[in-house]
């Protein structure tokens, strides 16, 4: 079997037409009980307006999606307006290969020239290659935040890390 790594992957702007395969992605994701608190996944409508226009993309071979990342704001404050909220979710059948971490180096700095000086992620204690995936792309870890919320009844703590960018905000 070919894996993702010996085809060629395409990193490009997540389109409308992307999201069914972003959506399953994501469902996927939530199927770990891992990978996030929320328990289901927006429609299109909901989904496009809470993340940044700007800073969307989609990883894909041979047309199709094997993972996604995109950013959204952390307040509707202004003064929070050079902070963002980062989800990178690969397919696991391409999960190790590489793909997140071609999503966040992309999104890293399509972020800066948004204008964003902080990026941060609350990251389930329990998904350490998310922890190991950000810290390997200049994310530092602030902390845990204890019982931050639950999931299906279950408090969970999350890992907040945080990149402070070079060239915004300095």
């Amino acid at each position: 079997m070919e894996t993702t790594t010996q085809r060629s992957v395409l990193v490009s702007a997540m389109l409308a037409e992307h999201y069914p395969q972003v959506k399953e992605i994501y469902e996927r994701g939530m199927a770990t009980n891992n990978a996030t608190l929320e328990t289901k996944a927006p429609e299109w409508a909901e989904w496009d307006a809470k993340h940044l226009k700007s800073c969307r993309f989609v990883a894909t071979v041979e047309g199709r999606v094997v993972g996604w990342a995109a950013l959204s704001p952390v307040s509707g404050r202004c003064v929070y307006g050079g902070v963002a909220e980062d989800s990178v979710y690969v397919h696991p059948d391409s999960m190790g290969q590489g793909i997140g971490k071609r999503l966040l180096q992309e999104l890293v700095p399509a972020s800066e020239q948004a204008g964003i000086w902080m990026l941060q992620a609350h990251i389930l204690v329990e998904n350490t290659a998310s922890i190991k995936l950000h810290a390997q792309c200049g994310f530092r870890t602030v902390g845990v935040r204890e019982r931050l919320g639950q999931l299906h009844g279950q408090w969970r703590d999350t890992c907040l890390m945080e990149r402070r960018s070079n060239l915004v905000g300095v």
